[in-house]
C-alpha cells in the first residue's frame, strides 16, 4: 500500500503549492487533475531496487519495476540519438492497445553510468497494481474470453515476428490480461541464433493454458496439437481460433442501445461536427444500433460542415448494402474480408469528398475534409458451441482517420482503443521520436490525415476487430470532449452511472457534453454512446426510446428498394482522374438535403456533384453498377478477390465506360 507521506507534484506550471500527497486526485491548491503515471522499469538489475526508493529525485519505487513519476509536468530524459532498444517500440505504436511505449530514462543511483528505460502504456492500474497473467486469471475466464485473448496473441505474432520480437508471447510473466484485453509488459528480442516457430508458441500454450472451459477445451485442444505436431499455416490456426471465438461468443445474450447527440459549444459560430445517430436520426432504422459514427468536418465555412455531413450520409449507404450481403450469406464472413470492404468504404467516402473539392476548386487548406471514427456491430449468423443458431457472433469492427477517438468502458477500466494520426503519433511510427517528446512540438496536435484531402490511395487506414464479451459503454466522441484527456479524468463519474442502471444513455450523452463545453468549450462536441450488455442486468428505460434489441440481422425490404435507388443515381460524365480502383463510386450524389438541419449562420448551400441525363438505356444498367461499385457489395467484392479473372470477363461485357467501374478496371 503506498504511504500518503509520499508526494506527487502537480502539473499546472503555475501552480503556487504543487506538492500534494500521493493518492489524491487533485491539487489541494489549483483543483487540476494530478497524473499518477506508473512506469515499468526495463532490466533485472533494476528490479533490485527497493520500495521506497527514489531515483534521479522524480521517480517513486514503488514496487519491484513498478515506479512512479512524482513530476509528470516534466518531460523525461531522453537521449539525443535514440537507443537501437526503443525502436522496436516506436515502429508496433499502432498496437500500442497491446503493447507499452518507451516513457525516457533514468539512472539506477547517483553515479551509475546504467540507464534504464522506463515504459509507459503498462498493464499496471491507477493504484500501481500490476494486471494478472494471462496463467494467473484463466480459471476464472470464461470460455469466450479464454479463446479471445489466444485470438489477439496469435494476432501479435506476424507484427512482432518481423521485428524479431515473438519470444515476447512466450515468456509467462510477460502476459498480462486487462479483462478482454491482452497486454504486454515489455518487448523481448529473440536471440540471432534462436528460431521460434507456432509450434513453440504451442507448447508454450499446452502448458499454461490447458484444461479449458468446458464449451471450448475441446476445439482449443485439437488447434494446440496442430500447432505442436504438425507444421500448420498461421493463417490456419487463426481461422480456426476465429470460428471458435465467434460459436462461442454467439452463446452469449447481446443487447446494445444507441444514442448521440452534436453541439455547437459556447464558442463557435457554427458546428462543423456530425454524427450518427443523433437527436433526427429515424428511431425505426434498421441500422440502429448495429452503426455508431462521429465526423469532426475541416474546412471553415461552406465546408467542415459540408464534408462531415457527406460523410455520415455515404457510411449509411455502404453500410445498408454490407448489412444486406451479410444476411444473404450461408458460412462466416471471415474478418479480414471484412476490415477489407470497410477500408474501402472510407475512401470511397475520402474520394466524395475530394470531389466535391476539385468541383469547388478548393486548393491547400481551403480543402474541405473530416475526421471519422465509426464503429460497426455486423450480425453475423452462426452455430454456436454447444450447437443452436444464434443471430449473432459479436463481432464489433472499429475504424478512425484523424483525432476522433473510440473508448472502451467498464466498471473497472477505460481503454483508448483508436490511435490519433497527428504529427506526435506520426514523430513515433517513424522513430523519430519518443511520444513525450512529440508532444512538445508546437504542431504535435496536428493532424497528418482526414478524408477529403488528398487521394485515397494516401490514406493509411487499419480497421480493428473486436468481440463484445462483457458488459461496457463504446463512447465515439470528436476532440471537442477528448481533449485534455477529459475522457481518461472523468469516465468513472459519467459512465458507471449508466453501467450499474442509474441513469439513461441518452441523459449521459447530454452529460458528457455539458462536460465538455465546460471544461474545454474551444470546440464543437460530439457524442455518440452504446451500452453493450451481454449480462441480464436492469437498463434504466426512456420516452421516446431509441432501439434496445437482441440484435437480428433483419433488414427490412424497403430499405433493400432504397439503396438500389440510391446507387443507381450514379453519374457517368468523364471520369475524374483518381487513381483509386473503386472511382466510379466518386460520382454517387448522396443528395444531401441540409436544410433540414439547424442552421446557426447564413451559408450557401454546397454545390452538389451534377447528375447526368442519360436515356432510359443507361439507366437499364443501374442494377450492374450497383453491385459493381467498389465498396458497396460484399459479395461481388469477395468474387473479385477470389476469381478475378471471371470477373473481368463480366466486366467486358459491359460498354467500355461502365468497365471503368469494375475494381481493378483500367
Amino acid at each position: 500500500m503506498i504511504s500518503t507521506q509520499l508526494i506527487i507534484y502537480c502539473i499546472n506550471p503555475a501552480c503556487n503549492s504543487p506538492i500534494n500527497p500521493i493518492g489524491d486526485s487533485v491539487c489541494a491548491t489549483c483543483q487540476t487533475p494530478l497524473v499518477h503515471r506508473y512506469l515499468w522499469a526495463t532490466g533485472s538489475l533494476f528490479a533490485k531496487i527497493s520500495p521506497g526508493t527514489r531515483v534521479a529525485q522524480r521517480y517513486e519505487v514503488i514496487s519491484p519495476q513498478i515506479w512512479l513519476d512524482t513530476k509528470p509536468g516534466l518531460p523525461p530524459d531522453v537521449p539525443e540519438e535514440l537507443p537501437t532498444e526503443v525502436i522496436s517500440y516506436l515502429r508496433l505504436y499502432q498496437e500500442r492497445l497491446h503493447l507499452p511505449q518507451p516513457y525516457g530514462f533514468a539512472s539506477n543511483l547517483e553515479g551509475d553510468t546504467i540507464d534504464t528505460l522506463l515504459l509507459e502504456n503498462v498493464p499496471i492500474d491507477e493504484n500501481g497494481n500490476i494486471y494478472p497473467t494471462i496463467v494467473e486469471a484463466w480459471e476464472q475466464a470464461t470460455a469466450v474470453r479464454q479463446v479471445y485473448w489466444l485470438w489477439q496473441i496469435i494476432q501479435l505474432w506476424t507484427p512482432l515476428s518481423e521485428l524479431g520480437l515473438s519470444r515476447s508471447l512466450l515468456v509467462v510473466e510477460n502476459l498480462r490480461v486487462q479483462g478482454w484485453c491482452v497486454r504486454l509488459l515489455e518487448l523481448y528480442q529473440t536471440p540471432a541464433d534462436e528460431k521460434l516457430s507456432l509450434q513453440n508458441l504451442g507448447e508454450c500454450w499446452r502448458f499454461w493454458l490447458m484444461p479449458a472451459k468446458a464449451s471450448v477445451a475441446k476445439g482449443l485442444q485439437k488447434i494446440v496439437q496442430q500447432m505442436c505436431e504438425t507444421e500448420v499455416e498461421l493463417e490456419t490456426v487463426k481461422i480456426q481460433l476465429n470460428n471458435l471465438l465467434l460459436a462461442s461468443a454467439a452463446e452469449l445474450p447481446l443487447v446494445l442501445k444507441v444514442a448521440g447527440s452534436t453541439d455547437i459549444g459556447p464558442i463557435m459560430a457554427q458546428n462543423e461536427d456530425a454524427c450518427y445517430p443523433n437527436a433526427l436520426s429515424d428511431l425505426d432504422e434498421p441500422l440502429l444500433p448495429h452503426l455508431s459514427i462521429v465526423c469532426d468536418g475541416i474546412g471553415g465555412h461552406e465546408g467542415g460542415e459540408v464534408a462531415s455531413k457527406l460523410a455520415v450520409e455515404s457510411v449509411k449507404l455502404q453500410i445498408r448494402a454490407l448489412f444486406k450481403e451479410v444476411t444473404e450469406q450461408t458460412v462466416l464472413v471471415p474478418p479480414e474480408l471484412l476490415q477489407q470492404h470497410l477500408e474501402a468504404s472510407l475512401r470511397v467516402v475520402n474520394n466524395l469528398i475530394s470531389v466535391r473539392n476539385n468541383e469547388q476548386k478548393r486548393q491547400g487548406k481551403e480543402r474541405m475534409a473530416t475526421t471519422i471514427v465509426m464503429a460497426v456491430q455486423v450480425p453475423q449468423r452462426v452455430q454456436t458451441s454447444t450447437g443452436w443458431q444464434s443471430n449473432n457472433t459479436h463481432e464489433l469492427y472499429l475504424a478512425n482517420v484523424g483525432d476522433s477517438r473510440a473508448y472502451w468502458i467498464t466498471r473497472n477500466y477505460c481503454q483508448l482503443l483508436t490511435v490519433d494520426d497527428d504529427v506526435a503519433t506520426r514523430e513515433v511510427r517513424f522513430a523519430k521520436s519518443l511520444y513525450r517528446k512529440a508532444l512538445l512540438r508546437a504542431d504535435a496536435s496536428a493532424l497528418t490525415q482526414a478524408l477529403g484531402t488528398r487521394n485515397a490511395e494516401s490514406l493509411r487506414l487499419k480497421v480493428q476487430r473486436f468481440i463484445v464479451e462483457e458488459d461496457g459503454i463504446l463512447l465515439l466522441c470528436s476532440d471537442g470532449l477528448s481533449d485534455k484527456n477529459l475522457v481518461e479524468q472523468s469516465w468513472q463519474d459519467y459512465a458507471i452511472p449508466v453501467l450499474i442502471g442509474e441513469l439513461t444513455v441518452e441523459d449521459a450523452v447530454c452529460n458528457w457534453i455539458k462536460l465538455a463545453n465546460e471544461k474545454n468549450g474551444h470546440d464543437n462536441t460530439s457524442v455518440v454512446l452504446t451500452y453493450c450488455r451481454v449480462s441480464p442486468e436492469y437498463l434504466v428505460s426512456v420516452t421516446p426510446a431509441l432501439p434496445e434489441e437482441i440484435i437480428e440481422a433483419e433488414i427490412q425490404q424497403e430499405e433493400e428498394e432504397q439503396e438500389l435507388e440510391e446507387l443507381e443515381e450514379l453519374e457517368l460524365e468523364e471520369p475524374i482522374s483518381f487513381t483509386e480502383s473503386s472511382q466510379a463510386l466518386l460520382d454517387l450524389d448522396l443528395d444531401l438535403d441540409l436544410s433540414e438541419e439547424p442552421v446557426l449562420s447564413a451559408e450557401i448551400p454546397p454545390t452538389l456533384i451534377t447528375k447526368s441525363k442519360r436515356g432510359k438505356g443507361l439507366v437499364m444498367l443501374g442494377g450492374v453498377l450497383a453491385l459493381l461499385v467498389g465498396g458497396t457489395s460484399l459479395g461481388l467484392f469477395a468474387w473479385w478477390q477470389i476469381n478475378p479473372q471471371k470477373f473481368q470477363q463480366m466486366c467486358q461485357q459491359l460498354p467500355q465506360r461502365v468497365q471503368q467501374v469494375c475494381p481493378g478496371g483500367k
